[in-house]
């Protein structure tokens, strides 16, 4: 990242909107056709620092960054609730981003010792148990939650759509989505990455103080097995995809009282879990 950084350390707004679509220059495949210019998603490159400790680099869309943290750091198990997070600042660079995150003392001592035990395991071939451990983790079984009405997913698609408004200019874009316990769509995040969006929208949820219980989450991507940890992670009662999930995810949601929803395209949604 250092030759991002040349004179442009530039502190901004955490939580600022998304930029609008950056416009680029095509010519369709034709000899004849004309040059044209198509709006694209932005993205750039987000380093993560937990008390100056580096955690983690990822490409993000470059909007609602400190939802994206707070998400991030919930459902990745750094922080057990938003109380434990003090401090997000941000310093921008040319196609990227630093976040220097303040957690709490006990946070942030249980990251080093994860980051300890995986580094004294790298030599002696239990590396991969740490792996299993991390992709199959123990989380909470949670609370049953209601499954929400079947009219509340009538012309889901059409209601996403309507709600993702930087996908409308760009495309290339994945959407989490909140709808209330009355099926109105709430909030709405969008980025580049299916689980940044879902962790953009956990984190404006629970710095709202949103109780997700008694509506549900919808994402626009395949539901894999990560989505539901981070769905447990952050005690939403119910998950909807527009993508079919997988056995496995399926078992773990029935596993952990997740209620799994799934909407096909031409067909009735269907009920995973609770069956």
């Amino acid at each position: 990242m250092a030759c991002q950084v040349e004179q442009t350390r530039e502190l901004t707004d955490a939580n600022a909107p998304a930029p609008k679509p950056l416009h680029v220059t095509y010519k369709e495949y034709d000899s004849n056709a004309s040059v044209a210019q198509a709006a694209l998603a932005s993205e750039i490159a987000l380093a993560i620092t937990y008390n100056g400790l580096s955690q983690a680099v990822m490409m993000v869309s470059p909007g609602n960054l400190e939802d994206f943290i707070r998400g991030f750091s919930v459902s990745n198990d750094i922080v057990e609730d938003l109380s434990e997070i003090y401090d997000v600042r941000l310093s921008h660079f040319d196609q990227a981003c630093q976040a220097d995150v303040q957690i709490s003392s006990r946070a942030f001592w249980a990251l080093k010792n994860h980051r300890r035990q995986m580094a004294g395991t790298s030599g002696c071939g239990l590396c991969g148990v740490e792996a299993l451990e991390q992709a199959l983790p123990q989380l909470e079984i949670l609370h049953p939650a209601a499954l929400p009405p079947a009219e509340h997913l009538h012309g889901i698609r059409d209601r996403i759509e309507q709600a993702q408004q930087m996908a409308r200019s760009s495309g290339a874009l994945h959407a989490a989505l909140y709808f209330d316990a009355h099926g109105a769509a709430l909030v709405c995040r969008e980025d580049i990455g299916r689980h940044n969006a879902l962790d953009k929208l956990i984190g404006a949820l629970q710095h709202a103080g949103i109780n997700t219980r008694s509506g549900f989450t919808v994402v626009t991507s395949r539901c894999s097995l990560e989505l539901i940890h981070k769905a447990v992670r952050a005690k939403l009662g119910t998950l909807v995809s527009l993508s079919a999930p997988t056995a496995l995810t399926v078992q773990w949601a029935l596993k952990h009282r997740l209620n799994l929803i799934h909407v096909p395209h031409r067909n009735a949604p269907r009920i995973y879990s609770p069956v």
